[in-house]
């Protein structure tokens, strides 16, 4: 195994427009997320790959890496007695063990896995089932409190080319012994791997086709960039069904023949005690989850923990966070940028990043990708420092939007760039700095404002833990800025004069937000980003009532 780590591009700045050249220095390898581990299991048999607790009771479970894919061959060799490689087979829980069992056993056996969130009502679930044509549901029996079992039993009738649905703890159902079947197929590296569902905050979730080379190499390139050591042992509290945790908080530290500690059910105390009963080297995360464990560890919920390496994204990480958790922690933090059509990274920062970097971007791109800024209309790319729409183009894009032609050729054009929906700017280093969503933009009397901006002064003043920016309807000047702050001090006099005199220092006079509510917390997607849709209904609707 090699992982020689990753500091510097091939490519020489200073860049002269806001194109960034992929940098081949490094090459792809040639796996599977199968593969992958049928080498760790040679290189690393004894090494412990994964620690989490079993579906139904709980009990913790320690798996060494040959015994990790002993367990996936089981799978692997059970699937293929309920369908043929190629086919789909939908995995429906929450963080238990069996999880990432059987995502190694559906790449072994060649089937795609499509991952489905565990909080998926009826329709929902009806509908990802019947438009990715699963031919098994695998599911949880429970997550929480919802009965995820009955619902499984209403739908599954309703699914055409569902044939088989089957509940976690009857493994026997699902498994076998390899010696069992023939051989496991050859799975090539560019066959699909995984569907993911889009979040489907506008229309119907989309269905994003991932191959294994894009999952197994966005990993080893994205802990290689962060630096992180061999045999790391990570703490994944992210969901498994999203890219951030199935991919870089799974395949990552397989790669390292490192260890998961993969958490079920998100507890701050219960993180930190985990990183010291394990001596945890690195943590992933999403802002929410980051700002919590250092809040906890601050307040004496648990052992203040030491760590190497803090890796993630998905929203505005506070500088003041970023700053706290490399000093407390002792670790360095990487903040990263992407979306599921990439698999999921497009760039991280590094540690030789300057302290404003860190702090203020998203990075320059991993390896072995093109990124540019595009004017979102004519899609020629911008000068540097201009805004624009952040695309890419490699080896790491989507395959397709499955059964979806018209929204794929909307999102990737005829060069191959895949078009993000993200605005940002690129400086002559590459460095990318993500301004917000071309959805998401607020036009103020002709004056388009990024919400981005101004999130990020806010969750940089001491008395705010968290807030969002979205559009209000004016009769004047058709949107004004709205702002949806979670105080430290809810209650506080005069908290809302303080924070606008606050934004008036550090913003235009347009960017201030003219109406400001206060909440206890935000909704969020399971990505841990604010859920704007939501928002924007609650103050249509009145349900949000504006702090005077």
């Amino acid at each position: 195994m090699t992982t020689d780590q990753i500091t510097s591009p091939s490519v020489t700045p200073p860049l002269r427009e806001s194109f960034w050249p992929r940098d081949s220095s490094v090459p792809l390898i040639e796996h599977t997320a199968g593969s992958l581990l049928a080498e760790r299991a040679r290189t690393h048999a004894g090494s412990l790959a994964l620690v989490a607790g079993a579906h139904g009771t709980g009990e913790e479970r320690r798996l060494g890496y040959e015994e990790l894919y002993a367990e996936a061959r089981r799978v692997a060799a059970g699937l293929l007695r309920l369908v043929e490689p190629g086919e789909h087979v939908a995995l429906w829980a929450h963080n238990v063990v069996e999880w990432p069992i059987i995502q190694y056993g559906a790449a072994l056996a060649g089937v795609t896995l499509v991952a489905l969130n565990p909080v998926l009502r009826p329709d929902e679930l009806l509908y990802a089932l019947n438009h990715s044509r699963a031919a098994v549901l695998l599911h949880a029996d429970r997550s929480r409190d919802y009965d995820l079992a009955a619902v499984a039993a209403e739908v599954g009738p309703r699914c055409p080319a569902l044939r088989h649905t089957m509940s976690l703890s009857t493994p026997e159902r699902w498994t076998a012994d390899p010696g069992e079947s023939s051989a496991l197929p050859e799975v090539s590296p560019d066959a699909p791997a995984m569907l993911q569902y889009t979040s489907g905050t506008t229309g119907r979730p989309k269905g994003v086709l991932l191959s294994h080379r894009a999952l197994v190499n966005v990993a080893k390139l994205t802990v290689e960039v962060a630096e992180m050591p061999s045999g790391a042992v990570c703490v994944a509290p992210l969901p498994m069904f999203h890219t951030a945790a199935c991919v870089i908080s799974t395949l990552g530290p397989l790669w390292l023949g490192g260890t998961v500690l993969l958490v079920e059910r998100f507890e701050p105390a219960v993180v930190l005690r985990l990183i010291e009963r394990e001596a945890a080297t690195a943590l992933f995360y999403v802002p929410t989850i980051l700002i919590a464990v250092l809040e906890a560890a601050r307040a004496g919920a648990g052992p203040m923990p030491r760590l190497t390496a803090v890796v993630g994204g998905g929203a505005n990480v506070p500088g003041a966070v970023i700053d706290a958790v490399s000093r407390e922690f002792g670790a360095s933090v990487h903040n990263l940028f992407g979306q599921t059509e990439l698999a999921p990274v497009l760039t991280l920062t590094r540690k030789t990043d300057t302290p404003e970097d860190l702090v203020n971007t998203v990075g320059r791109p991993i390896p072995q990708v093109d990124c540019k800024i595009a004017d979102p209309v004519t899609r020629a790319v911008r000068p540097l420092g201009v805004e624009g729409e952040i695309c890419a183009r490699g080896y790491q894009q989507m395959i397709e939007y499955y059964d979806d032609p018209k929204a794929t050729a909307l999102a990737v054009d005829a060069d191959g760039w895949v078009h993000t929906g993200d605005l940002g700017t690129m400086d002559e280093r590459g460095v990318i700095t993500v301004t917000g969503r071309i959805k998401d933009l607020i036009i103020r009397g002709g004056e388009n404002i990024a919400p981005a901006e101004i999130e990020s002064c806010l969750v940089a003043h001491e008395l705010v833990v968290d807030a969002t920016v979205v559009g209000v309807a004016d009769d004047r000047w058709g949107e004004t800025v709205g702002a949806v702050v979670v105080p430290r001090e809810p209650g506080r006099p005069g908290l809302r004069e303080e924070l606008i005199t606050y934004c008036r220092e550090r913003l235009s006079p347009y960017k201030v937000p003219q109406h400001w509510f206060f909440v206890e917390a935000l909704p969020l997607t399971a990505t841990g980003k604010a859920h704007k849709p939501t928002i924007r209904s609650s103050i249509a609707d009145g349900e949000l009532r504006p702090v005077e």
